[in-house]
């Protein structure tokens, strides 16, 4: 049974997403506001959370900034809000998508069932025994750990796979659109800062100085590449 947490303080909201998520293999839990999910991620067994943004209490980013502490488990934010801040600074804090209200119920779902693939796959559920080696950077596949000249990476299962992709092709040059189609597995509409933020807490992670990064690099105008 997979169980994900539904976060809003609306009810009409929480009661549409059970609707659209219905479904034989998800145990919904709910919360109506960020201090309430924090404790619930911390309770009981979560295996994806949906935090609205705007919530009394404590507020989606601040919620999300609290479970990254302990869980990495994917988190995606409800806004109300197309302004690019509110969504830059929900995957900043450790956020792994977003969906802007009022959303489209097959949205809902996709997302959804993409977080929780990439999450299951990264426990071990269908893992090859890849090892890949940049530099000083080692992944494996198997084990779904990275090393930094020998110390361990602590990476988020989006991080993770956005880094074995550009190791399996160094030197290609991957646009935000290829790394959102290539990991999320599904069309990226507008998806171009997801993948920026990703990216720059990759270096953050895995450079000595992510300003002048050795390993993941950008060409202007076209994309990423390691």
């Amino acid at each position: 049974m997979v169980n994900i947490l539904i976060c809003d303080d609306e009810k009409d909201i929480v009661n549409a997403l059970k609707i659209y998520l219905s479904d034989a293999e998800y145990h919904m839990i709910e919360a109506s506001n960020g201090k309430e999910a924090v404790e619930k991620v911390r309770q009981e067994e979560v295996h994806l959370a949906i935090l609205d943004i705007m919530m009394p209490v404590m507020d989606g980013i601040e919620a999300t900034a609290k479970i990254r502490e302990f869980s990495n488990i994917p988190i995606i934010l409800l806004t109300a809000k197309s302004e690019d801040s509110d969504i830059v600074l929900g995957l900043n804090v450790g956020a792994d998508d977003y969906i802007t209200k009022p959303f489209n119920p097959v949205e809902v779902s996709a997302r959804v069932k993409s977080q929780l693939r990439r999450y299951f796959i990264l426990r071990g559920g269908t893992a090859s025994e890849e090892t890949l080696s940049v530099g000083g950077i080692e992944l494996s596949d198997r084990a779904k750990t990275v090393t930094i000249d020998g110390e361990p990476v602590n990476l988020t299962p989006t991080e993770f796979e956005i880094l074995k992709l550009m190791m399996k092709n160094p030197g290609k040059v991957f646009s935000p659109r290829e790394i959102y189609q290539e990991v999320w597995k599904e069309p990226a509409l507008g998806s171009e800062n997801t993948v920026a933020v990703h990216i720059r807490h990759l270096r953050e992670k895995t450079e000595i100085d992510p300003a002048n990064p050795r390993y993941i690099k950008v060409m202007f105008g076209r994309g990423y590449y390691i």
